[in-house]
């Protein structure tokens, strides 16, 4: 079981604490199971966020034993933590822990030395601070979150919500990640900075849509080599009717909205198969392998192959 530690810091945000705390219990696996344990530790018996008090059941000796450690944000005017938090974090770090930041967490991050040469991300309203704090980081504050593999950041409380689904997807796949978001009863893409590692899938219409039947069909025949007037003429209309009503309802064009059904198919395949990229191109319904890479570089914002590395070596069991 991956054991996941969220720091309670003197001045947290409950609300930047509880999105860690609640996301990664809500995980569960395809049969049941819960991969994550998660425990709220502290430098402190009990801490304040301004408001009331949490008690932390563990303290740091809790940390060498996390897989991942998550930093919450500290509210303005609290001071940051001293060098024992720091030199916790950094030698979980050194040890092979994955330490994350929500919000201004970024801040105690930081000050551990954990960010120097790295790119990071934090609320808006720090970021500047941040930068004139620490001058090493490379402070990016106009996207959700960044990874750099071992350390990550995100910016306001709703953007750690987007990196908690993201480290679950990177731990367990896409499947589990979209089940934890459902349960969560959020959204598992935002536009962002990693929009490439969320899932893109197509516009849906509204529940009663009159496209519902010819979208249903289109899912389960993407493989098909479909033209705008197949798909006219499987919804008895004309193209341009077609067009005019695929606006109305999801936003999109036909072709488009295909598309990216192709290519949310195609991220499937390449998180779980080793099936190569030529052959997965023609497999989810595209004509070309240069028409795949392209539709899926505009619909992802990165390369099949750089997707795929993104994902190698991860738990697809599930």
């Amino acid at each position: 079981m991956h054991t996941v530690a969220v720091l309670a810091l003197e001045g947290v945000v409950s609300f930047d604490l509880s999105v860690p705390v609640e996301i990664f219990g809500y995980t569960r696996l395809s049969d049941g199971s819960a991969p994550y344990r998660v425990l709220v530790c502290s430098h402190r018996a009990a801490v304040s966020t301004g408001l009331f008090e949490i008690r932390a059941p563990h303290g740091l000796a809790t940390l060498p034993t996390a897989d991942t450690i998550i930093v919450p944000g500290v509210a303005e005017g609290f001071a940051l933590p001293g060098e024992e938090v720091n030199e916790a974090l950094r030698s979980a770090l050194a040890r092979g822990a994955r330490i994350a930041s929500v919000c201004s967490g970024a801040l105690v991050l930081a000050a551990a030395g954990l960010l120097d040469g790295l790119r990071a991300t934090t609320h808006w309203q720090a970021a500047d601070e941040l930068a004139r704090r620490h001058p090493k980081v490379e402070v990016t504050p106009g996207v959700l979150f960044v990874d750099n593999g071992s350390v990550l950041t995100s910016a306001g409380a709703a953007a750690g919500l987007d990196l908690c689904l993201h480290m679950i997807r990177s731990d367990f796949g896409a499947a589990v990640a979209a089940q934890t978001a459902r349960r969560a009863v959020m959204p598992l893409e935002r536009d962002g900075g990693q929009a490439q590692f969320i899932d893109h899938e197509p516009p849906a219409p509204e529940a009663g849509s009159s496209l519902a039947p010819l979208l249903q069909w289109l899912a389960a025949n993407s493989r098909l080599e479909l033209s705008l007037a197949d798909l006219a003429g499987r919804a008895a209309m004309s193209p341009r009717s077609l067009t005019r009503k695929f606006r109305e309802q999801t936003g999109t064009t036909p072709l488009q909205w295909l598309a990216r059904i192709r290519v949310r198919r195609a991220q499937e395949l390449l998180e779980t198969t080793d099936q190569p990229i030529e052959l997965l191109a023609f497999d989810v319904g595209f004509t070309s392998v240069t028409s795949f890479r392209d539709r899926f570089r505009r619909v992802t914002g990165t390369t099949p192959l750089a997707y795929r590395r993104a994902f190698r070596g991860k738990d697809r069991e599930h």
